[in-house]
């Protein structure tokens, strides 16, 4: 687990989604080596979210296979979940809390470096320097998102991110530095599997697009 970014591959083979009696997608294949971006796109409902819950091994799939260096996640367990982050299309903040306090807890509960200083750097760069002390639930839905993307600024020693609409409620200045921080954990090698509904010129050593269909 503990090989450069680089050398770390994720694969997934002949997957399929199935939510009550509908097939949502089948046959889905992909290999993504270090540097490598991989764009999921679609209409809603067309199992984009699902998807990514199966590489995060959160869903099963109800057919196929995903693997991580050539096991398969289903055995890796928790030491799978210790090379990954992942944000999902809600934000997971709490609302009572300011900005650096969910930032600290998620964390500690993560695993990640959380000094002061870093959280510190972490807001700073995503423009909520100036947020301290005011809890979440006042603050605009693009300060929030804003809020749940500085833990990709902490998460530089996962090799795989895994991101869920992350650009959704941004404004320029926030997309232009998610994108910042995504092509630095690519150029090092890192591996980077998101959706999104809008076009973002994202710079990758290597990118792939996948088309879901409903």
């Amino acid at each position: 687990m503990n090989a450069p970014l680089d050398e770390h591959v994720l694969r997934a083979t002949g997957l399929e989604c199935v939510r009550g009696e509908r097939r949502l997608f089948s046959d889905i294949s992909f290999t993504l080596a270090g540097g490598t971006l991989l764009q999921v796109q679609g209409p809603n409902g067309s199992g984009k979210t699902s998807l990514l819950r199966m590489a995060c091994r959160l869903l099963t799939p109800a057919a196929g296979e995903i693997s991580w260096d050539g096991r398969p996640i289903r055995e890796l367990a928790e030491n799978y979940h210790a090379v990954l982050a992942y944000i999902g299309h809600l934000n997971a903040t709490k609302d009572e809390l300011d900005a650096a306090e969910n930032l600290a807890l998620t964390a500690q509960l993560a695993g990640l470096p959380g000094n002061a200083e870093a959280i510190a750097g972490a807001l700073q760069g995503f423009g909520l320097a100036d947020c301290q002390g005011l809890p979440c639930k006042l603050l605009s839905q693009g300060q929030r998102r804003r809020a749940a993307l500085a833990r990709l600024k902490l998460s530089g020693g996962r090799p795989l991110w895994i991101l869920d609409e992350p650009f959704a409620a941004l404004d320029a200045a926030g997309i232009g530095h998610a994108c910042a921080l995504i092509e630095a954990h690519l150029a090092t090698g890192g591996i980077v599997m998101l959706t999104t509904h809008q076009e973002i010129d994202v710079a990758a050593p290597s990118t792939q697009r996948l088309e879901l269909r409903s």
